[in-house]
């Protein structure tokens, strides 16, 4: 599935010292630098946008064509918004929260919700019992066996790559991100606020768009840009922890160094492709140290051989990772419904009249 250049890390072989004291000169943002992103990333996105409106007079297909580098750079424009949400893309907080809260107009992403699931994810990352907030649903074999048969319907359909690729990154992105359903009673107001703030001011956004240019040209140009940045997206965040020898463990014996270094990939892109994904394919460096903005990632990966000692992914070799469904326990890696139905014929059982539960 995937290539590692060394054996992989265990947690004999480091501790949380040693590699703590590897990245702390990543840690540091340079103003420049993130200026400097958010310049060329805002800029390509706003020629893009333009050139869009310009191209439909001369055939959609031109627009449809441009859709793609303007999706690029959208996802650029979230990685800065990611970068924001950790505190690593500007020395001062109120930096950090202002750019972020100006990326989510464009990525429709609330800010400060998005943040709070996200340090959820980071927190919890691989660690079984703390599943269900900022991660792909994924189940064990034996959880899959147990559970009722419209439960097992509905996680074959999630877990199809047309509607997990296809249908489900335009709904998470456009329409569930509208709402605050997974919040729980004990979060800030801000963070719950932050969904319906954004949502008034995408309705002011577009409608101002729509008198000026037309609500069918307004859907035209906007629409194609958020379908493609909103499945390279959800893509992106799969591929770095739904491969075949990731990491999940049980609460009592899960490890945070070995949720990052074991349980994110290094997904290697070309350059064009990693420049406009913000270097996020170096997710185990990201997993270990959230600290360290965007642009230092891939210096601090190669730094030390304890960095590369991880899975590693090409757009190739990550295609095959789109039809691993569930988390063999016994056999500590992802695996097909097919190869479950190897170790127990449960598994393909789907129909209220094959089951008791």
């Amino acid at each position: 599935m995937g290539l590692s250049l060394d054996s992989p890390v265990k947690s004999s072989t480091v501790d949380n010292h040693s590699w703590r004291a590897l990245v702390a000169k990543y840690q540091q943002p340079d103003l420049r630098k993130s200026i400097f992103q958010v310049a060329n990333s805002f800029g390509g996105l706003f020629i893009c946008w333009g050139a869009m409106l310009w191209s439909i007079h001369v055939g959609y297909w031109l627009t449809l064509l441009i859709s793609i580098p303007a999706a690029g750079f959208l996802v650029r424009t979230f990685i800065i918004q990611h970068d924001c949400g950790h505190g690593s893309f500007f020395a001062k907080r109120q930096a950090n929260d202002i750019v972020g809260t100006v990326c989510s107009l464009f990525t429709l992403v609330p800010y400060k919700f998005w943040r709070k699931c996200h340090a959820i994810h980071h927190a919890h990352h691989a660690e079984l019992e703390e599943r269900g907030i900022g991660d792909v649903w994924t189940m064990t074999t034996e959880e899959f066996v147990q559970a009722p048969w419209w439960k097992r319907v509905v996680y074959r359909v999630f877990r199809n790559p047309f509607f997990l690729f296809g249908i489900a990154p335009t709904i998470s992105f456009v329409i569930l991100e509208r709402f605050t359903f997974s919040a729980e009673e004990n979060w800030r107001h801000g963070e719950r606020a932050s969904v319906w703030w954004l949502n008034i001011a995408l309705v002011v956004l577009l409608t101002i768009e729509s008198l000026i240019w037309g609500v069918s040209t307004v859907i035209m140009v906007n629409l194609p840009i958020i379908v493609i940045a909103a499945t390279v997206g959800t893509w992106l965040f799969y591929v770095q922890h739904q491969f075949e020898r990731t990491y999940w463990e049980h609460t009592p014996q899960w490890d945070y160094t070995l949720a990052a270094l074991q349980g994110s990939s290094y997904y290697q892109l070309p350059r064009v492709l990693q420049w406009f994904t913000g270097n996020i394919g170096y997710h185990h460096i990201h997993h270990l140290s959230p600290r360290i903005p965007n642009y230092h990632l891939q210096e601090c990966h190669e730094s030390h051989p304890l960095f590369q000692r991880v899975v590693h992914l090409t757009l190739r070799t990550s295609l095959k990772t789109i039809w691993l469904t569930l988390w063999d326990e016994n056999r500590q890696r992802l695996v097909t419904f097919s190869e479950a139905l190897q170790t127990d014929s449960r598994v393909v059982k789907v129909s209220p009249s094959t089951t008791s539960s």
